[in-house]
């Protein structure tokens, strides 16, 4: 047999029997056993009363597990960064690319008593082919993931064949509060090719998914406050301005009827081509849990997938006006909205607020207040037609059989502008869930079948990443 041909299926029959093994940490328990004191850490983000469990979660579960794989490890501790972050470096080559991997330790809250079928939010427990626990999806059992894929590949090849990075951030569930001047001051140990991290679901249970940024999101608080009050409406309706009724037409100018934008600067300019055909192939679902999609919503002439990943969406949140669960026959006093706009790259979201500001003025409503909230994202998005894309788009798609699914964002947001404009680096996201799995809610959940093609893919990748044979993009 031709020498070159007998290397290649070598290789090949490597990739495949690390990939083999990959898989075998679900059905062997081993996976299970390693994420069972990670689900049962209480790491729920409730601010100082919470900062030694979650340091604990670093020291004891992550930490140990980096040594081991040869990486030098820092819990970086400071009040200027709210929450511990831990930075592990391995460094093999510093003229081999480098691979930033991110993942966070913080969960929402357990919400004990509403699990149902006699689950715990903090006993991992195995049910109906899928494992349940607050994190096992967001994000604790995705980072545990590709940190088991990546030491099997260590294990297998005795060095990875690439740098490779990682910070675990415990604070991202409150909006990574520090992240950003953490990564500024260490930008030069952070510095990377490339950020390859999981977190939020796939475009359904069976696709593998590629997402390469997220939609920014900003929260403001609209309110319109007449007086001190309420006043009896028999005596004082029909001559006081009612704050309800200005602040839902305030509302109603934003948008249509069908919640088409009619803000300026809020929308971004047309869908490009390149993202109109990534788009193209991805169908919105939301498995069992998910609601049925209202045609015609939002900005006419999209297609399901290019409104939620292609252009902004705005939503009012909540409104209050007088007391609803006891009304009085009075003219309310003031009325408040919480609302959201998530906006796509082209949107300025530094100028939201300003832009809302201008169109209630020209539209009447200057009684309006508009109150910017603290915690916003910034939208994100690697060019789909970047060779980084292609290549680890084919890694997954060989490892699994299946077409890979290309989103240039998510629909949801996170701190993504952080790694890309901060850090600079490309950023490409592997989500090990799917859109039924409960992530912040009760019974969140990780189907088995999704877990034994992360490991496979990941593993997979990790092996492409390091083989000197397998041409990679110029980094």
């Amino acid at each position: 047999m031709n020498r070159v041909l007998q290397m290649e299926r070598n290789r090949t029959g490597m990739r495949d029997l690390i990939a083999s093994r990959a898989e075998a940490l679900v059905t062997s328990g081993e996976l299970f056993r390693t994420l069972q004191p990670r689900i049962a850490a209480r790491t729920e983000n409730l601010g100082d009363a919470s900062y030694v469990t979650l340091r604990s979660y670093l020291a004891k579960e992550i930490v140990p597990e980096f040594l081991d794989m040869g990486f030098d490890c820092r819990i970086i501790e400071s009040r200027e960064y709210s929450n511990p972050i831990l930075v592990a470096r391995r460094i093999e080559d510093p003229s081999l690319p480098t691979i930033f991997g991110y993942g966070h330790g913080d969960v929402v809250a357990g919400d004990d008593a509403a699990w149902k079928n006699s689950l715990s939010p903090w006993v991992l427990t195995e049910r109906s082919g899928a494992w349940f626990g607050r994190g096992i999806a967001d994000n604790k059992g995705q980072h545990s993931i590709n940190i088991a894929a990546m030491r099997l590949v260590l294990e297998a090849k005795r060095s990875l064949g690439f740098n490779a990075i990682w910070l675990i951030d415990m604070g991202q569930e409150i909006g990574s509060p520090g992240l950003r001047e953490l990564c500024r001051k260490e930008a030069a140990n952070l510095s990377a090719d490339l950020l390859i991290a999981s977190g939020g679901p796939r475009v359904s249970a069976e696709r593998p998914t590629l997402y390469l940024g997220t939609r920014g999101a900003v929260n403001f608080t609209l309110n319109v406050s007449h007086r001190e009050s309420a006043h009896h409406s028999g005596n004082w309706g029909g001559l006081l301005a009612n704050p309800a009724i200005q602040l839902t037409h305030a509302i109603a100018s934003l948008t249509t009827e069908r919640g088409k934008i009619l803000v300026p600067g809020w929308t971004p300019p047309p869908i490009s081509e390149s993202v109109r055909m990534a788009l193209s192939t991805i169908e919105v679902v939301g498995g069992l849990e998910g609601p049925p999609i209202d045609a015609g919503w939002g900005e006419p002439g999209l297609t399901a997938a290019e409104q939620l990943y292609g252009w902004s969406s705005f939503d009012v949140l909540a409104m209050t006006s007088g007391t609803p669960e006891h009304p009085i026959n009075a003219v309310p006093p003031s009325a408040q909205a919480h609302c959201q706009i998530r906006t796509v790259p082209g949107v300025d979201e530094d100028k939201v607020v300003e832009n809302l500001r201008r169109h209630l003025d020209l539209a009447g409503f200057p009684m309006v207040q508009v109150e910017q909230e603290r915690c916003n994202f910034v939208a994100t998005r690697l060019d789909p037609e970047d060779p980084w894309v292609r290549w680890v788009a084919g890694s997954v798609s060989s490892s699994t059989g299946k077409s890979t699914a290309v989103l240039p964002n998510i629909g949801a947001s996170l701190a993504n502008d952080i790694f890309a404009k901060d850090l600079g680096l490309r950023t490409i996201w592997i989500p090990h869930s799917y859109p039924g799995a409960s992530n912040h809610s009760v019974n969140e959940h990780l189907p088995l079948p999704i877990a034994k093609e992360a490991l496979r893919m990941m593993a997979s990748l990790y092996w492409d990443l390091g083989d000197e044979n397998i041409q990679r993009p110029h980094h």
